[in-house]
């Protein structure tokens, strides 16, 4: 195993890349992810789990390449467990956790955000019938039940499909 696949920290002469390339590239996607709504220190340490070579990083790792506290740290990774976007696993032998971003972490943010709808249709279904499907706001309700319902339906099957052409361009079956 490389120092890299160890500590999740490429060297620049092992991987071939600038670190402050790298670094670049990290804030630019992070930039990315806190215009979609995500909040800023989640992203940050996000994108930099998922440049590393290895894709897992301790909190001296993050807060060094991020330049960030370990209480920054610390509120990033809470927040990413929650969402399903990385994992902790403890070092064999030590205290230390590392922090695991997945080749899928997408296929499980999804999958989360799905249960997450399916929560909120079964609470506007509720709702449409306390206001009564009739009214102007138990219609709009109606609408969104709808709305979840066909998106639901039309993200298992994308889910099916992405399993095949993972398959098809990486050889890995169903996440």
């Amino acid at each position: 195993m490389t120092k890299a696949e160890k500590t999740g920290k490429a060297d620049t002469a092992e991987s071939g890349r600038d670190d402050e390339t790298v670094s670049r590239f990290v804030e630019r996607f992070a930039a990315q992810l806190v215009e979609a709504g995500m909040p800023r220190m989640p992203s940050r340490v996000f994108a930099a789990l998922l440049a590393s070579d290895a894709g897992t990083l301790t909190s001296a790792e993050l807060g060094e390449q991020l330049r960030i506290s370990p209480a920054a740290v610390s509120g990033a990774v809470r927040y990413l467990a929650q969402q399903h976007m990385v994992s902790r696993e403890r070092e064999p032998g030590s205290r230390r956790e590392r922090y695991r971003v997945h080749s899928n972490q997408w296929y499980e943010a999804l999958t989360n955000r799905d249960a997450v709808l399916k929560r909120w249709e079964d609470a506007l279904r509720e709702g449409v019938t306390s206001l009564g499907p009739d009214t102007p706001a138990g219609r709009r309700l109606a609408e969104t039940v709808a709305f979840f319902e066909f998106v639901h339906g039309e993200l298992v099957g994308l889910m099916e499909r992405w399993s095949v052409r993972r398959e098809e361009l990486f050889g890995q079956g169903r996440p």
